[in-house]
């Protein structure tokens, strides 16, 4: 037995540390989190100041039985969890359950997992930091607090569902996207004409170029483009004005979790869970250093490495050293941003991380080189018939600097016009008169601000002060779960613009057409999303202000620095909260989530888009009317605030009877599964690309015969009348009676084709009468 056990967070960690320690350690994994609050009565004692109550999951039981054996017979315990307050959080639990004195025993931190920082961390070990313990519990109480008392609420209040809930960071997330779409929905795109002139001049080499220039500005009618361009006709260009500008691009500082997070999703198309858990196993494996972090910071040991592998790759004039500093006040300044641990490795042998590897070491490395040197020539044209001007503007780039190596990516709402690449311009002279091939006026239309991706989603979270490193990936993957948000893609539709050209002294005009409005991989908040959103907002508008939600944050804080007591401001939060909690349930109405369209012209009968219990629907007809309404299922695309009169009629033109195959009718309809085809009392579920509204008989037949020969192969027996099956699946034959599944006792999985009807029977009673143990959640790394 060794005379240490130190404890770690991941099995990955503990393997890549036990190697660094050597045989006077054994390194153990606790695998997250030991203790979590009940979940029985909310796990919190109110009266009792917030005191929680916690409890030792069933999958942690043999962990937890494990590591108090051998912290009995090892002569230290070290706790070597995360260095963020989550970690410092599971230290203290491992304290509690373990029986040691978190007063006396050793706790080690390091921000890479490298000999020099693990042998560091041993020689300077701390005691667990209470502060940050009571933080990171307070963020817990108080998020539990929010979901138990919101929830319930919204079950109350709400028609559409009982598995509703609500969360503090999650919600207000909710509540941009859905500000965002409604931004975009009430957007009226207003069109401007820009002039565009193309010239031709001769280069250094004597060679004719074309390059561009600007009109003065954007006219608002075809009417007043059009009065432009005549003023241009037989018009003399002449050079009026050359201005040359020095101009320069620094590079953006290392990563923090969100700005690695939102360049993954940019550069690579990563998901902001997919980011944080590559990042995870590069850092468990020693390759970078702590993925959780908001510090732009670089140790010197890292600055002094940098510029080694600076200069011995590019050159002495490539570096330049520098110092970035936090917007984020509260950003603790004694981490360090995220790099690789060692320079000299330029990527890694594991493919699925190599790109996001890749990605930080050039970003590292970038942090630390020379401004790009470029240079800027504006050209100032004079028309001759109307003395307006043209701008021509061209870009040389006259040193690469930090370009050689990495350039940031920008989302779609941080781009314009001017961000566009400037074009290059031939040698130019004052007086000089040019040739004019055409010039044009395009009509452009105003567009909204774009959708949140997940990156731009965090970058919006992080500038209001809503979160912080650990809780950006659980929160957007909390809101997709739980039917609040969906990430998709929208199609783009055609529109038409107007092209007035000036040629040859003639003005002639055409139209072309562009595809506006497609989108990929955006958020989009469901009807769902959108009526919680607005009854949370009209009864707890303080837990949904977005002020709000960052003061909180702050406190916690104020907590981890010991400047505020916990229970205290859990206190000065929950008295006006519980208020609220009371007095909606007293006194607010039920939510219908619904919307009046029109009437049925044949029947008079109302028509309404509303929330169902399986989703947004089309109900035509009052249930209290004596013929039952009729209801339709709304499309992906479409949103109960959105949809049109007509467009909800053409809802119910399903089911659809396409004709006959094999002598059966082919029916076409939308259940609550999704669109199917019934055929020969059988339903067949319609491809994604299937369209049940314009889908055709030819496209349904080889559909049907392609799921019945798949079902014919999986199917080992049938008992017709009491509607059970025995069929063959991935992992060996299971029994299925309507849409419920059993297993086959392992002894009687090898004759399951001599199963009698009777022993199906009794299986699926024995499976009744005892149901499997529900297995509790995989652990959640971080605090949601």
């Amino acid at each position: 037995m060794a005379k240490n056990l130190v404890i770690v967070e991941s099995p990955a960690k503990a393997k890549t540390i036990e190697k660094i320690l050597g045989k006077d350690f054994e390194v153990k994994s606790c695998f997250g989190h030991i203790r979590d609050l009940e979940k029985d009565d909310m796990g919190i004692d109110i009266e009792n100041n917030f005191k929680p109550k916690y409890v030792i999951p069933e999958d942690k039981e043999k962990v937890v039985k494990d590591l108090k054996k051998l912290a009995k017979e090892t002569d230290e315990v070290w706790l070597a969890t995360d260095e963020d307050r989550e970690g410092e959080a599971i230290s203290w639990h491992l304290c509690e359950v373990l029986g040691l004195d978190p007063g006396e025993t050793k706790r080690i931190v390091f921000h890479e997992i490298t000999k020099p920082a693990i042998e560091n961390a041993v020689q300077h070990p701390r005691r667990v930091d209470m502060d940050r313990v009571n933080a990171q519990q307070a963020r817990r109480i108080l998020d539990r607090i929010v979901g138990f008392e919101l929830s319930p609420v919204l079950w109350r209040k709400m028609s559409m569902r009982n598995s509703l809930s609500a969360g503090r960071v999650q919600s207000v997330a909710v509540r941009l996207i859905v500000e965002r779409e409604r931004e975009i929905n009430g957007f009226t795109a207003v069109s401007t004409f820009k002039v565009e002139a193309w010239f031709t001049g001769k280069d250094i080499n004597g060679k004719n170029i074309s390059f561009k220039a600007e009109g003065p500005n954007k006219f608002k009618t075809a009417e007043d483009a059009n009065k432009f361009l005549q003023e241009c006709v037989k018009a003399a260009y002449t050079v009026k004005d050359i201005q040359v500008k020095p101009g320069k691009k620094s590079p953006a500082a290392p990563f923090t979790t969100s700005t690695l997070q939102q360049e993954a999703s940019r550069k690579l198309g990563y998901s902001v869970s997919k980011t944080m858990l590559l990042a995870q196993k590069l850092y468990e494996s020693g390759f970078i250093t702590y993925m959780r972090t908001d510090s732009v910071n670089l140790s010197d040991t890292a600055v002094a490495e940098i510029e080694k592998a600076i200069k011995t790759s590019f050159g002495d004039r490539y570096h330049q050293y520098r110092k970035f500093k936090n917007k984020n006040e509260s950003a603790q300044e004694a981490h360090e941003a995220i790099r690789p641990t060692y320079m000299e490795n330029t990527t890694v042998d594991d493919s699925d991380t190599r790109k996001l590897y890749e990605l930080i070491w050039k970003r590292t490395i970038a942090s630390q080189m020379a401004d790009a040197e470029l240079e800027k020539t504006i050209a100032k044209i004079n028309i001759s018939t109307n003395n307006e001007e043209l701008t021509a503007s061209g870009e040389v780039l006259k040193f690469d600097g930090f370009l050689k190596v990495y350039m940031e990516s920008h989302d779609d709402e941080d781009i314009n016009e001017e961000d566009a690449q400037e074009g290059s311009l031939p040698p130019l002279a004052v007086k000089q008169s040019l040739d004019l091939r055409e010039m044009k006026a395009t009509e452009r239309f105003s567009r909204p601000a774009p959708r949140y991706t997940e990156a731009s989603l965090v970058k919006k979270l992080e500038e209001l002060g809503i979160g912080r490193p650990s809780t950006y990936a659980p929160t957007i993957t909390t809101i997709q779960k739980r039917g609040y948000v969906e990430k998709r893609d929208k199609e783009g539709v055609k529109r038409e613009f107007r092209i007035l050209i000036l040629k040859d002294d003639k003005i002639t005009n055409q139209t072309d057409a562009e595809n506006t409005g497609a989108e990929k991989s955006k958020l989009f908040p469901t009807d769902l999303g959108m009526i919680v959103t607005d009854f949370l907002n009209q009864y707890f508008n303080s837990v949904m202000d977005y002020g709000f939600t960052a003061k909180i944050e702050e406190e916690f804080d104020e907590i981890a620095n010991g400047k505020k007591v916990w229970n205290k401001m859990l206190g000065e939060f929950y008295k006006p909260f519980h208020k609220d909690v009371e007095n909606t349930l007293e006194h607010a109405e039920r939510v219908k989530g619904e919307r009046q369209l029109g009437v049925e012209e044949s029947t008079g009968k109302p028509i309404v888009a509303r929330m169902g219990r399986y989703g947004p629907m089309i109900q035509i007809g009052k249930v209290e009317d004596e013929e039952k309404p009729r209801f339709a299922k709304l499309k992906a695309t479409q949103s109960i605030e959105t949809i049109s009169l007509e467009e909800a009629m053409e809802l119910f033109r399903l089911p659809r009877t396409l004709g006959q195959f094999e002598d059966s009718d082919v029916v076409i309809n939308i259940g609550r599964f999704g669109p199917y085809a019934q055929h020969d009392k059988k339903f067949y579920s319609l491809k994604k690309e299937m369209d049940p509204y314009t889908v055709e008989l030819d496209e349904i037949a080889p559909l049907i015969v392609e799921k019945r020969t798949a079902k014919d192969e999986r199917t080992i027996k049938i008992f017709e009348k009491e509607k059970i099956q025995i069929l063959k699946g991935p992992y060996g034959p299971y029994i299925k009676q309507g849409l419920k599944n059993y297993k086959i006792p392992k002894e009687k999985i090898d004759n399951a084709a001599d199963l009698t009807v009777e022993e199906a029977k009794a299986i699926i009673e024995e499976a009744k009468a005892n149901p499997p143990k529900k297995k509790a959640p995989p652990r959640k790394k971080k605090a949601e």
